[in-house]
């Protein structure tokens, strides 16, 4: 299990970067083909939508970069085994 924890840290941390590249160049490309009556709409839609989705995706690398660190090795089975 702490194989596949590893591996899927690896994936998370590539696809972080991959879904917020991939959601600037969609913006682009949406904004670009927008008409001018709606062009003002779209890029505030696109504003909206990278503003929300870029910090999940940096949560999903820092998860993808604990996961690749062993960090989730051993989880704790109660409050007694946590450690300040």
């Amino acid at each position: 299990m702490n194989t596949i924890k590893k591996m899927l840290g690896i994936v998370w941390m590539l696809m972080a970067p991959a879904l917020v590249i991939f959601m600037f160049w969609q913006a682009l490309e949406k904004i670009g083909v927008a008409s001018a009556a709606t062009k003002a709409n779209t890029t505030l839609q696109w504003s909206i939508i990278l503003l929300i989705f870029t910090p999940i995706c940096i949560g999903f690398f820092i998860f993808g970069r604990y996961a690749w660190s062993n960090e989730y090795d051993h989880l704790p089975e109660s409050s007694k085994e946590i450690d300040d």
